[in-house]
């Protein structure tokens, strides 16, 4: 598998950083390939917290990843999420299905492509998601938000703040078309955060998807807070991935 750019190792295995039309992104080669020519998706922070791309590798998966730093979800980061998609199944053969990884505000981009685009996705994995960017940044409810990333995160949508508060396609509210799909979803969250607040979050997307007739496994982390993301034993996270990408 030929990629372009920058080759350097990373955990062991062989990164690849490049761009595509300007846009930084980076590929991690397993050293055994899966059969089925999967790939897992990381959509914030790479680097940071890696235990589950590591398991993922470790099962012969590509890890790929994109910027969408400051772009939360929006227009913006679903476009430059279509580009890599086009690249990893297009110019590289890989498989047409893929799994979303996002942790804390990478729960915005990965839950508004996987509504878009259900028929590429096996499964979501989120962690500490933010769902609702009305939770954070914004800090409409007991979470503290960040004023700097609200105003960056208006002007990705385009919003002024009263349209942002009516917005109705959050996470949260776009449920249905993910259900439909059957695409099963995997929080893992602390329940004493103090960034974003899972009762704003992760419960509301529980509960909803339920009622929706979707399938969702919760792993709560009791007295854990935002940080750190993941488990320490990621085999869980893994086996959820493998047992929902067949």
């Amino acid at each position: 598998m030929k990629i372009p750019g920058e080759k350097s190792d990373w955990n062991g295995f062989e990164r690849n950083d490049f761009e595509i039309e300007g846009i930084g992104a980076i590929i991690v080669l397993p050293k055994t390939f899966d059969e089925k020519k999967r790939w897992f998706w990381r959509a914030r922070f790479f680097n940071a917290f890696p235990n589950a791309d590591l398991a993922m590798l470790e099962a012969g998966w590509v890890l790929a990843h994109i910027n969408v730093a400051d772009l939360f979800g929006g227009p913006e980061a679903l476009r430059r999420f279509d580009l890599l998609y086009s690249y990893m199944t297009e110019n590289l053969g890989l498989n047409k299905k893929t799994v979303l990884e996002g942790y804390s505000r990478g729960g915005l981009p990965i839950y508004n492509w996987g509504a878009r685009n259900t028929e590429k996705v096996f499964c979501i994995y989120a962690d500490n998601p933010v769902c609702d960017f009305k939770s954070w940044p914004g800090g409409f409810g007991d979470g503290p938000g960040s004023p700097e990333n609200w105003e960056k995160c208006l002007k990705a949508y385009g919003m002024t703040e009263e349209e942002a508060k009516a917005y109705k396609l959050n996470p949260i509210d776009n449920l249905a078309p993910i259900a439909k799909a059957g695409i099963p979803l995997l929080h893992v969250y602390g329940d004493a955060d103090e960034t974003v607040p899972y009762y704003e979050n992760t419960l509301i997307i529980a509960e909803r998807y339920k009622e929706l007739g979707g399938e969702i496994e919760l792993i709560c982390k009791p007295g854990g807070k935002h940080h750190p993301h993941c488990l320490e034993d990621a085999s869980p996270i893994r086996d959820f991935v493998l047992k929902h990408s067949n």
